[in-house]
């Protein structure tokens, strides 16, 4: 009986790690949380029993067991939250290095290696009391990370951190269970597990200070950019202005002067005139957007778009109040925008156009459209566009999906016949909608 109760027991460690790893994701399910509490608890249950029968009747380890087990929770996580795989799985794999130093502290203390019924009750208390410890920075701290619009690259590199600890405790765990009873051995590995799990934890509270100082730092950089552009459509629109003051004030004159040709029938006169006039018609645009914010985004990157001779037309039907963040909906634009000039300026030029529209939907959704010619080709993998400058997806298209699906809208990208379309949507976040 303890072959089939130790290993199911020992799995059972699975349940208090995916509920520390859940804690942080409250606004990412993908289920309602009575089902998703539901299903977590079945499907660990049948990997535990699952487990035991497969260690009582094939006499297997259960450490061969637990990394499946393993792989196959954590393959469940991941597909039941609406956030970013990266981010997903660097939680999963930071828990499950966290545990594997709780496995070694318990070997270290009952001596036992594979673990006793002892040593399996004394990891699964230790797991288990983890996760009221850590509750308030799970909920808080990390919470406050993963729901950052910003995307730190430190994500891109932090399971190395878990992967790291999790093989030095399975290199350093004794393969004779004898060996801990010789001399001092047994404390000397204790005091080295408690040193690993310390220094995990202390790694782990160096990412967090790290990737919020990036986060910061790149909202400073976008509220400068944002900045930059609002200060760029004031100049835009102060020479504008200027400028249609100076029509205004030399209409008279032109009228004058046309009518002079039209009574002299002088036609060809009258018709050079009026091309020489409608050459010095100023071009800005006034307003592109009733948004302020927003106007200033389009309006910054219609100056851009017409220096590089790049035609472009807005249709932006956005209030003053956005139901959505504005830094969203500016990041989002910016960089569809940044991609349809770039794809414009590798077109030829009788073929280059973009069109943007954006509008209110439902009264809490923005809707926006990017629509742009390109040449070339549009390289993709897997259903995710690669960028053309370097490796891997696209920055700023990854940006855009993520800032996207945050708060559960999505963006959906088609291309083909020399046209790409950007199709996203901005929901609300829960706390305008209760502001509501």
């Amino acid at each position: 009986m303890t072959g089939f109760l130790l290993p199911a027991l020992e799995l059972m460690v699975i349940l208090p790690g995916i509920l520390l790893a859940y804690l942080p994701m409250k606004g990412y399910l993908r289920l309602p949380l009575a089902k998703l509490a539901a299903a977590t608890v079945a499907l660990t249950l049948s990997l535990c029993l699952a487990g035991g029968a497969v260690s009582f009747f094939f006499h297997a380890g259960t450490l061969r067991l637990l990394f499946p087990a393993a792989a196959v929770m954590g393959f469940f996580y991941v597909h039941t939250l609406k956030i970013t795989r990266w981010k997903s799985v660097s939680v999963f794999l930071a828990i499950c290095g966290a545990f594997s130093c709780l496995g070694s502290t318990a070997v270290a203390v009952t001596g036992a290696a594979p673990l006793s019924l002892r040593g399996v009750l004394l990891w699964l208390l230790m797991c288990c009391l983890s996760v009221p410890a850590v509750w308030h920075p799970a909920t808080h701290a990390a919470r406050r990370l993963l729901e950052d619009e910003s995307f730190a690259q430190t994500w891109y590199v932090f399971w190395i951190l878990p992967i790291l600890f999790t093989g030095l405790n399975l290199l350093l765990l004794p393969e004779d269970p004898d060996i801990l009873g010789l001399g001092r051995l047994r404390r000397l590995y204790l005091l080295l597990s408690l040193a690993f799990l310390l220094l995990l934890l202390l790694f782990y509270a160096l990412f967090y200070l790290m990737a919020s100082s990036l986060n910061r730092n790149d909202r400073l950089r976008r509220e400068n950019q944002l900045l930059s552009m609002q200060q760029a459509r004031y100049d835009s629109l102060r020479v504008t202005i200027g400028q249609i003051r100076q029509a205004r004030h030399d209409m008279r004159h032109h009228f004058h002067i046309l009518q002079g040709f039209a009574a002299q029938e002088n036609w060809v006169r009258l018709a050079a005139y009026l091309d020489e006039v409608q050459g010095g018609i100023p071009e800005g645009d006034l307003g592109l957007c009733e948004n302020a914010t927003v106007d200033s985004v389009a309006g910054y990157f219609a100056m851009f778009f017409r220096e590089r001779g790049v035609p472009v037309t807005f249709s932006l039907d956005l209030p003053p109040q956005l139901p959505v963040a504005e830094s969203d909906v500016c990041s989002v634009l910016s960089n569809l925008l940044e991609n349809a000039m770039e794809a414009g300026m590798g077109t030829a030029p009788e073929r280059r156009r973009t069109n943007v529209q954006a509008r209110i939907h439902s009264g809490h959704m923005v809707l926006l459209s990017v629509e742009n010619a390109y040449d070339g080709e549009v390289r993709e993998k897997d259903g995710i566009l690669l960028s053309s400058k370097r490796p891997g997806e696209g920055v700023g298209l990854q940006s855009v999906r993520h800032t996207a699906e945050k708060n559960g809208g999505y963006s959906r990208f088609h291309y083909g016949d020399g046209i790409f379309t950007a199709n996203v949507i901005l929901r609300a976040g829960h706390k305008n909608e209760r502001g509501k």
